[in-house]
């Protein structure tokens, strides 16, 4: 072997190996993205869903059926599951010292605990954005006093569809006929009555002042077209407002399509020797 080629070979051997638990509308975006554009930075190692068809789809030899053997090939896990199974997969990468990126970030909402002792292992855990603008700012407002974080989720009724709270309160979508507020409340009591829908509350109440403390709106029309997220911050450093509306996953009608490219964007990132942004 030549130089050069032996070069090539090593450059190839230490590309990031990359495991998705979760096959969905984000995991399998993910994986196209490691097949192509980020394949010269990541090798997409393994990729597990308890549907094994999705897996398959996803990521053809590279799909496991175990997810012991997916740990064990990969560099970094990435969780796309849900937030039902999102803490128990961190506690996992923790025991295994292996890195992790966390999409359903509410599962995480009541185990924050789980953050700790990832910083305490020295694991590194990456929570992206989401379908959200502003968390670089709410970051860097952290280094001073924040008074209050406000989040008001604007979505189609059929982006809501199955909501625990919804079915709880036995409040009928199609009923609606112009503009609502269905929730107001804390991002805790919004994770559990929406799991699906508003992750980004999750996200915020992480990077900034907390679960309880960071309040949550969601309003629904069937005249709205798009996921759309208002936040408004206000602390010792002023006062922020960021408004962002989404499209639609094409995949998930319950899932922004921002969604998916923060996930790609943070991943690219970390195999990346610069980094933009807070």
């Amino acid at each position: 072997m030549s130089k050069i080629e032996n070069l090539k070979f090593k450059v190839q051997k230490e590309r990031l190996k990359i495991g998705i638990i979760g096959c969905g509308a984000i995991g399998s975006e993910i994986a196209a993205a490691c097949l192509g554009r980020l394949k010269d930075k990541v090798c997409l190692a393994a990729a597990f869903d308890i549907d094994a068809a999705k897996a398959k789809a996803a990521a053809g030899s590279a799909s496991v059926s175990k997810l012991e053997d997916l740990m064990a090939r990969s560099d970094l896990v990435i969780e796309a599951a849900s937030a039902a199974v999102s803490a128990g997969i961190l506690e996992e990468c923790i025991k295994r010292g292996k890195s992790c990126m966390m999409m359903s970030v509410g599962g995480l909402l009541g185990n924050e605990g789980l953050l700790k002792r990832a910083e305490e292992n020295d694991i590194k855990v990456y929570i992206p954005s989401g379908a959200l603008c502003g968390v670089d700012g709410l970051k860097a407002a952290s280094a001073g006093n924040i008074d209050s974080v406000v989040l008001t989720t604007r979505k189609p009724p059929q982006a809501l569809a199955g909501a625990p709270y919804l079915n709880g309160k036995k409040i009928d979508l199609a009923s609606i006929k112009g503009e609502t507020v269905i929730f107001e409340g804390t991002a805790s009591e919004a994770v559990k009555g929406f799991p699906q829908n508003v992750n980004v509350s999750a996200v915020l109440s992480v990077a900034g002042i907390g679960a309880k403390n960071t309040k949550v709106r969601i309003v629904t029309s069937p005249e709205y077209k798009t996921n759309t997220h208002e936040v408004e911050i206000k602390g010792d450093f002023g006062h922020i407002t960021t408004r962002t509306a989404n499209l639609p996953s094409r995949s998930n009608p319950k899932t922004s399509a921002m969604a998916v490219f923060s996930a790609i964007a943070t991943l690219d990132g970390i195999a990346s020797s610069v980094r933009v942004g807070t």
